[in-house]
């Protein structure tokens, strides 16, 4: 019979090796059971971290029924690699592979695990800027065009933005600008177009992720609108094929327009949507390029959580 010193000797074995050949939900269930959690405990603690998941889905989760897809799901893997005392990225490197490895001809563009690094990133430098992930703005209108240069390279994009203040006091916006593989966000340059002015910017060099404040001069009571304008300038990557825009919160109208300069124009072009970065891309559709203004585009009435994009071919 074994001692319980032994049980707790070969539950940190197994974890040790899980965490290194994986998969996720084996990894995932070596570590609750070496720490001696039950589900609703590892409930409770995730809870004092802000992320809400039931015990059913964390039970899904280390039986491998279903795998964390939504940006809320990835917060909550951050979390279990904290309460769960495991060495940082162990379980998000492991849910990347697994990702991966069931979808192998997942398109060209940003790889899955480059989109979960990029989301870790990312609240780090809201959090540095001391912003929630909605900001206390509801999304009415968002138009935006993106430019593609002569080098086939992302040249920047401008957004005209309408929204609506659901709290008192709002002052500011966050914009967020991931760039394409290569780029070099320290070289982006931000402009604060119309009715709001640069505040501070962060940025991070391996995934490419900026945010930028847009301070408004103003503080919007709740139910108040604001229109405003503000750009990106890159030009600093290599070849782009796609535009994705994502989508924490259901919300109003966007539009996305690419335009592309004439000595350098796609074959084709398409739109598509995912209902998170681990899932399947759906909804493609032929998108004409028109000949004269050299764009396309794409418009959402009303946009769901989840991400839309467009993509093209150059050969």
């Amino acid at each position: 019979m074994r001692t319980r010193t032994q049980h707790a000797d070969v539950a940190t074995t197994e974890l040790e090796t899980a965490l290194r050949g994986g998969p996720f939900h084996v990894a995932l269930r070596a570590a609750i059971t070496a720490r001696g959690l039950p589900l609703q405990r590892v409930q409770h603690h995730l809870s004092r971290y802000g992320v809400r998941v039931g015990v059913t889905s964390l039970s899904y989760w280390q039986q491998g029924a279903r795998r964390p897809q939504r940006p809320e799901s990835l917060r909550a893997v951050r979390a279990l690699e904290e309460i769960l005392q495991l060495p940082d990225e162990s379980l998000i490197r492991l849910l990347a592979e697994a990702e991966e490895r069931s979808d192998p001809e997942r398109p060209t563009g940003r790889s899955y695990r480059s989109l979960v690094e990029a989301s870790g990133v990312l609240e780090r430098l809201l959090a540095e800027l001391e912003s929630p992930l909605d900001g206390g703005l509801h999304t009415l209108g968002h138009h935006e065009r993106v430019r593609i240069g002569a080098r086939r390279e992302l040249l920047g994009r401008e957004s005209h933005h309408i929204v609506r203040a659901h709290k008192d006091g709002v002052d500011r916006y966050v914009a967020i600008h991931h760039g394409d593989p290569g780029c070099a966000p320290e070289r982006t340059t931000v402009r604060a177009l119309e009715n709001c002015r640069t505040g501070r910017v962060r940025w991070h060099r391996d995934t490419g992720v900026l945010v930028a404040e847009l301070l408004f001069d103003t503080r919007l009571r709740a139910g108040e609108t604001f229109l405003f304008r503000y750009a990106f300038e890159d030009g600093t990557a290599g070849t782009s094929s796609e535009y994705v825009r994502g989508f924490g919160f259901a919300g109003g109208q966007y539009a996305l327009q690419v335009h592309f300069t004439e000595n350098a124009l796609p074959v084709r072009c398409h739109r598509f949507t995912q209902h998170s970065a681990a899932a399947p891309r759906s909804g493609r559709q032929e998108l004409p390029l028109s000949g004269h203004h050299r764009s396309v585009h794409l418009v959402e009435p009303r946009v769901r959580s989840g991400i839309v994009g467009i993509g093209w071919d150059w050969e």
